[in-house]
């Protein structure tokens, strides 16, 4: 059984358990308030507040943990990261009033509000600084304005509340997704590294797929080269003889989901017919 921890509720919650589903680790069994789900295939979730997943992952409670990278970050933890999930994307920032720089902000005897303190504390100290770190549980944009804070280190998605709240982005600490981490030792018993290579596979195919399409499309045997031109595909396009013989051939192909327009519109200059874009569930190397 492999165990994943996953978050028990918000954004990254709905998008950890659409990802699984559609990799075909679907949670059938899990009630209002249940604590774990079976996802099939020997695999099991496990619901969890997203700040404590490291921790399970490190202590061995479960095999996996889906989180965000900043909260992976401020537990401290050495953990494996095996996916770039993509969702949840998001800034670790310093961020201050007008007038406000990075260089003050390491210069100075600064009070920085946040609630990812070793976060903040280490990313000051790899720069020579020692600020007076201030916890904070939540809404860090008020605390310069209450004077218990000079800047704060927050996640920030947009921007917009800082703006609200009369704040402008000074620094960007790093970038956030969520991810899929595990400890060194789980990947490499043999065993649980050959399960967790399945679950890593499934979830890379559905994420590969995401901006991809399948096209199809009848074009005329004397638009070949051209067809290759617009229709490169993975490997190049595949071609498939018509039933009737005639002088039209399918062509086949995988293209980027921002480059369908231009491609439908390249192929229908060629006098290309009965043209068919579809979603791709998932993409194998």
């Amino acid at each position: 059984m492999i165990r994943i921890a996953v978050p028990n509720k918000g954004r990254l919650a709905d998008a950890a358990l659409e990802l699984l589903e559609q990799a075909g680790y679907a949670d059938t069994t899990r009630g209002d308030r249940a604590l774990q789900a079976d996802l099939g295939d020997e695999v099991q979730a496990v619901f969890v507040r997203a700040r404590d997943i490291a921790e399970f992952v490190d202590d061995g409670v479960v095999d996996l943990g889906v989180t965000g990278r900043d909260l992976v970050a401020e537990a401290g933890r050495e953990l494996t990261e095996l996916l770039d999930l993509g969702f949840g994307r998001c800034r670790m920032v310093l961020a201050a009033r007008d007038g406000v720089t990075t260089e003050m902000a390491l210069a100075g005897a600064m009070r920085v509000a946040t609630s990812f303190p070793r976060t903040a504390a280490r990313w000051f100290a790899e720069r020579g600084a020692v600020p007076s770190i201030v916890p904070v549980s939540g809404a860090a944009e008020i605390a310069p304005h209450m004077g218990v804070a000079d800047v704060i280190v927050d996640l920030v998605g947009t921007g917009s509340t800082l703006r609200v709240n009369g704040l402008r982005e000074v620094e960007t600490l790093f970038e956030s997704t969520a991810v899929l981490v595990t400890r060194a030792d789980t990947v490499a018993d043999p065993a649980r590294g050959r399960a967790i290579g399945e679950i890593v596979g499934a979830l890379e195919s559905v994420l590969r797929a995401r901006d991809k399409r399948y096209l199809m499309a009848n074009v005329r045997r004397d638009t070949l080269e051209e067809v290759k031109t617009i229709l490169p595909g993975i490997s190049g396009p595949t071609i498939v003889e018509v039933l009737d013989g005639g002088e039209h051939v399918a062509a086949h192909a995988v293209v980027d989901r921002r480059d369908v327009p231009r491609v439908v519109a390249s192929l229908k200059r060629i006098g290309a017919e009965g043209i068919l874009v579809t979603r791709i569930e998932r993409l194998m190397p």
